[in-house]
């Protein structure tokens, strides 16, 4: 297939990779060209969003937000360039009503639209083990299924909004599981236990997570270098707040732990993986 890929960050690089190497005919733009220029041996780097969609059968963006997905589409030309029947495959994670004025908007110009936001960070893009979940039409779901095979594990979970609306519960998952397993092991240390052989002991419990065996031993390890920013998982957290506001109702725990993120990235965390959370609770409670 002739696919466009819109967004070639931490995620985008390696997923984009795995469309080249599935043998797709792939065009890619990002905001700044160099770094999609490790692509240009697979793919074709174009200048602009609008050069990358023409005459392309689908158009996946991968980018930071809604207002970005929204002016990628319509301010720089996306919806005008492509054709009509062209697909939409927007991975970004964003908020679900803003997927759903998308899916509206676009289909002015008779494009079809999915929202399938992923998860499993950039060890699951490289490997292509994400978990997809899409919202949207089933038949334009069919339709993209070549896109998510080299990719990952792909679940239509109901109509438009609906993949965005999965990946906000993922996300409160991860979010607030990490908050968990850090305060777990802080509480152990500050005790005198040591930490990695606690993790090691409630491993194959019914404590036991993917968030403790990654995350946790990133906290063991402290290592902290981002592969989903801190600032990532505030936003996710904020939209499932929105979202859930809007729909009537109460989360208070994803409310305590967006304000716990809020904290660490006003701390100056920003730039760590989401797992430093675990550096603002050690702050709090006069640990290195």
């Amino acid at each position: 297939m002739k696919l466009a890929f819109l967004g070639i960050g931490l995620m985008g690089l390696p997923m984009a990779r795995r469309l080249c190497e599935a043998g797709h005919e792939v065009h890619v733009w990002n905001r700044s060209r160099d770094k999609a220029e490790p692509l240009a041996a697979l793919a074709t780097v174009h200048d602009t969003p609008a050069s990358a969609v023409r005459g392309v059968e689908m158009a996946v963006t991968m980018l930071t937000n809604g207002d970005a997905v929204e002016s990628v589409l319509f301010d720089a030309g996306v919806a005008n360039a492509m054709n009509p029947g062209t697909v939409v495959i927007d991975m970004s994670s964003i908020k679900p009503a803003e997927a759903r004025i998308h899916a509206e908007r676009l289909g002015h110009y008779a494009i079809t639209h999915v929202d399938a936001p992923v998860s499993g960070g950039t060890i699951g893009a490289a490997q292509g083990t994400l978990a997809i979940m899409v919202g949207g039409k089933p038949s334009t779901f069919e339709r993209a299924r070549p896109v998510f095979a080299a990719l990952g594990h792909a679940t239509h979970v109901g109509p438009g909004g609906c993949g965005q609306l999965a990946k906000l519960a993922n996300q409160m998952i991860v979010g607030i599981t990490i908050g968990a397993v850090a305060e777990a092991l802080l509480l152990c240390e500050k005790g005198g236990a040591d930490m990695a052989k606690v993790r090691e002991a409630i491993s194959g419990g019914f404590a036991d997570s993917r968030i403790l065996q990654v995350h946790g031993q990133r906290m063991v390890e402290r290592d902290f270098e981002p592969r989903a920013h801190m600032t990532v998982q505030l936003k996710d957290m904020r939209n499932a707040l929105e979202t859930a506001s809007g729909l009537g109702f109460e989360a208070p725990i994803t409310g305590l732990l967006e304000q716990l993120y809020a904290d660490g990235v006003e701390h100056g965390l920003s730039q760590l993986d989401q797992s430093g959370l675990f550096v603002e609770l050690a702050r709090r409670n006069g640990m290195k």
